[in-house]
């Protein structure tokens, strides 16, 4: 997941176009496939165990546009853009023209990343739906159909958030938690890996570009929008079976507002619990969760709270 190209006023949303030039080098010269958003059905459910990649951009700032848009358009290689329908033509975005030359492009797919960009997780189910309709709305006015993908606002949900997405007819919905996709994540909850100047240098990208995913089948608690009543969860997460080595699974988490090593044991055979002593501070809790592989490759799982203001 990207937002700005050479912007270096917001490093933690930023990403140099020379880096980003060498990221694409390391997916190419790694044999790992761009996938097509229009496939993307299809690459969950077949040829599971090959290496692929999908490119998301959030927010449609004019910077990429100048800056990225046209190594994209050089190279045919297919991404998500997504916007919030408010912004569009304000100062630092791109306007409806330079979408619409986007969206005519057989490789570029307009999603959805609601109206006002608000923390809409915050507000009320009436406030969200207004939001979200009044984006479909312009979606459908200006370029003839709503998308299929949503891109949650600052990678933030909860239950009630995505059954209204859902409801609006989106078939896969994105936050900003980290993991590898698979067949069984939640497709109203789809990871991503967040690249900026901070954790987009290119060792840490190379390393990106070698985890797999951790398959489970749920974690609880299921909905991620924590009340403070709620906090610190208690938190378990029930993997598939035959997961090699297991039991060598590390855990990190920012409880304290401080990242140290999670206190982890198994309740059953495939049942991690995650002992969080200290409350979740700020606005995110944050989990990731680790397995080494062979060959350099490490399996992995991160988990998102939005932390309820009261």
């Amino acid at each position: 997941m990207y937002h700005r190209f050479n912007e270096s006023k917001y490093p933690s949303t930023n990403i140099q176009l020379e880096i980003f030039k060498e990221q694409l080098k390391i997916i190419e010269n790694e044999g790992i496939q761009f996938i097509h958003p229009m496939k993307f059905k299809e690459h969950l459910s077949k040829n599971k165990k090959e290496r692929k990649v999908l490119l998301t951009i959030d927010d449609g700032l004019l910077s990429f546009y100048k800056n990225a848009w046209p190594i994209l358009k050089k190279k045919k290689i297919p991404f998500i853009l997504f916007v919030n329908t408010r912004e569009v033509g304000s100062f630092n975005y791109m306007d409806w023209n330079q979408i619409l030359e986007l969206h005519q492009s057989d490789h570029v797919e307009i999603g959805n990343h609601s109206h006002s960009h608000e923390y809409l997780v915050e507000e009320s189910a009436e406030t969200i739906e207004k939001d979200i309709k009044k984006s479909i709305e312009i979606f459908n006015k200006k370029l003839g159909k709503n998308s299929d993908f949503f891109s949650y606002p600052f990678g933030e949900y909860s239950e009630e958030f995505k059954k209204i997405i859902k409801e609006f007819g989106f078939k896969y919905a994105f936050g900003q938690h980290s993991g590898v996709i698979d067949e069984t994540k939640d497709l109203w909850e789809l990871p991503r890996f967040p690249i900026n100047e901070k954790y987009g240098e290119l060792d840490r990208f190379k390393t990106l570009m070698k985890t797999l995913p951790l398959k489970y089948k749920k974690i609880t608690p299921q909905d991620k929008y924590l009340l403070q009543s709620q906090n610190p969860p208690s938190v378990k997460i029930y993997f598939q079976e035959n997961i090699n080595n297991l039991k060598q699974i590390t855990c990190f988490s920012n409880e304290g507002n401080k990242w140290r090593n999670s206190k982890i044991s198994f309740v059953e055979e495939n049942i991690l619990e995650i002992k969080i002593d200290e409350k979740f501070l700020g606005e995110r809790g944050r989990i990731n969760c680790s397995l080494r592989e062979s060959d350099g490759f490490w399996r992995w799982l991160g988990v998102q709270f939005v932390i309820a203001e009261k």
